[in-house]
């Protein structure tokens, strides 16, 4: 939960960088790869991380850009420039209309009650979530994966290590 929103912004430039570093990992054709035939395909969950800044934004109350009201781009590109516009604006919008003191208000967030300052947790948890999730269907799809937290398995040769298993 965050009681500042300057914390907020830290973590969210962190956690948007390293999320836009997963997105610009994704080719056109990995967009189609799923774990299993009725799960989501790395696409959807791509567009799903992108417009959830906006769908979430928006039940916040935030004037937030809705990237989540468009269909499905079928370009790996178009869905990173969506999720950079939808996270610019999202960071936007919470320094324009929320302030610290604000982070302790009560607000509905899908039948519940949360502070802002939980949405705002919220809002960075699920993305992480689904990041994760990627991640592994980038691997099925032989795609490189970015280090996030640390260096990914192809990270560690280039820095003259032999990889960790």
């Amino acid at each position: 939960m965050y009681y500042k929103i300057s914390d907020f912004v830290s973590d969210f430039d962190l956690e948007t960088a390293a999320t836009l570093k997963v997105f610009n990992n994704l080719t056109d054709k990995s967009l189609n790869q799923k774990v299993t035939e009725k799960g989501r395909s790395l696409g959807k969950i791509a567009w799903h991380v992108a417009g959830a800044f906006g769908e979430i934004g928006s039940t916040a109350l935030l004037q937030v850009y809705r990237a989540d009201e468009k269909p499905m781009p079928t370009s790996a590109k178009t869905i990173a420039d969506e999720y950079s516009k939808a996270a610019a604006s999202l960071k936007a919008a919470v320094l324009k209309e929320w302030n610290d003191n604000s982070l302790n208000e009560q607000i509905n967030m899908y039948g519940e009650t949360w502070t802002k300052g939980q949405t705002l947790s919220a809002l960075l948890v699920h993305q992480m979530h689904h990041r994760g999730q990627m991640t592994v269907l980038m691997r099925q799809a032989g795609l490189k994966v970015p280090g996030v937290y640390g260096p990914a398995y192809e990270e560690w040769e280039s820095m003259g290590m032999p990889s960790q298993e």
